[in-house]
């Protein structure tokens, strides 16, 4: 159970984010109850989240497959169940998502996804990345796509450390909103 109760949506002082939460992921889940508690935050996450998501040049599948491995990384099982469905979406295969906790060993990522995912570790493990990672990643992204991926995984990071610090679980019981 996660370390405070969700927020009810349905609370006055909490509609206006709900909505604008609703707006954007048609539902209001775990993490997004539990953002609820403070709502200009809230609405802040859905907009910075929503820019990550839907509007990046970045590919959906290097998007997911950096975000399913912060998951992996961070060791925050939400937000890996939450991603590998849309990695596969995307484009990820099974395999793929099966090598991500040891892909360095792997063939099955090309040398684009290879130089994510490493920018992608160093950002994770170490926060300050290396000079020859971060030279792997700016010869293969443009400045626009090497932003957009620095801001992917800073971001999910911030996601996989709130619920992993709020112990917030997807089979948690939420009451109904």
């Amino acid at each position: 159970m996660a370390r405070i109760p969700y927020a009810d949506p349905a609370q006055p002082d909490l509609r206006e984010a709900a909505e604008t939460i609703r707006a954007s992921r048609k539902k209001i889940g775990h993490l997004h109850r539990m953002l609820l508690h403070a709502p200009p935050i809230a609405q802040g996450w859905i907009s910075m989240f929503d820019a990550v998501r839907w509007n990046s040049t970045l590919s959906g599948k290097l998007r997911e497959m950096v975000i399913c491995r912060i998951a992996a990384i961070n060791g925050a099982s939400y937000e890996w169940n939450a991603h590998a469905p849309i990695a596969l979406a995307e484009g990820m295969t099974q395999a793929q998502l099966d090598d991500l906790p040891d892909w360095e060993g792997s063939l099955l990522f090309d040398a684009t996804e290879r130089a994510a995912l490493a920018y992608c570790d160093a950002m994770t493990k170490q926060v300050h990345v290396p000079e020859d990672v971060a030279r792997a990643a700016r010869d293969l992204f443009p400045p626009r796509q090497l932003v957009e991926l620095t801001t992917t995984i800073a971001g999910y990071n911030c996601v996989s450390r709130v619920l992993e610090a709020l112990e917030i679980k997807g089979s948690d019981p939420l009451p109904d909103a």
